[in-house]
């Protein structure tokens, strides 16, 4: 972990003026095409949600600014960051993860089996990690959708970045999977969601 030099980076004055927003987050949702990643995974028997959990999250530890936290009146910069996913119980009802992100999918996959096991074995809403370096998902398999909105609370200063994961459809023999992005605009653009969506696809279709 290090902080980052505000006064002299080129997006000081973007920051300064989000970050006085009441709700400085701005969301897109993008179709990723996951026919690759979802054979692979029946013909391997592995989840396809982890696998595409895995691929998210290497592609955003691949961009810098998706590991930007704030903290008070200072920035952070995360060496890794990992996954707060939600995990389904057989009662419908959910609990959030902490699964630690390792470059290698089979620790990863251990990881979340780990974290998996505790959510179903438990009543809590929470995991035992209370930190800021991760990501939020939640995947909502039932449905496909074009729009997303996140609950807010307290978001002036949340940084962390949330993600949804819809059901896929099938459009012209490929499987396209909506996947809804929220950034804090003070640390985050366009641009660098850019970069992750262009990270993802690749991560995608290299299974």
């Amino acid at each position: 972990m290090k902080r980052l030099d505000i006064e002299n980076w080129n997006r000081k004055e973007h920051f300064n003026f989000f970050n006085q927003f009441d709700d400085p987050y701005f969301s897109v949702t993008i179709d990723f095409d996951v026919t690759n990643i979802y054979k692979y995974a029946k013909v391997n028997k592995i989840s396809f949600f982890v696998l595409y959990l895995y691929a998210c999250m290497k592609a955003l530890n691949s961009v810098e600014n998706f590991r930007y936290r704030i903290k008070g009146d200072k920035i952070i910069i995360h060496d890794v960051i990992h996954a707060s996913a939600t995990i389904l119980r057989k009662d419908n009802t959910f609990g959030f993860s902490f699964v630690y992100y390792d470059d290698s999918f089979r620790q990863f996959n251990r990881n979340f089996e780990i974290e998996k096991e505790r959510v179903l074995s438990t009543k809590s809403l929470f995991p035992i990690q209370n930190t800021d370096d991760c990501v939020y998902c939640s995947a909502m398999n039932w449905f496909s959708f074009s729009a997303h909105k996140e609950p807010i609370f307290g978001v002036s200063k949340e940084s962390v970045p949330k993600l949804a994961f819809g059901k896929f459809v099938e459009k012209n023999k490929h499987l396209k999977m909506p996947v809804a992005i929220s950034v804090n605009h003070a640390l985050i653009d366009g641009y660098h969601v850019g970069q992750f969506v262009d990270a993802y696809q690749k991560e995608l279709n290299n299974f």
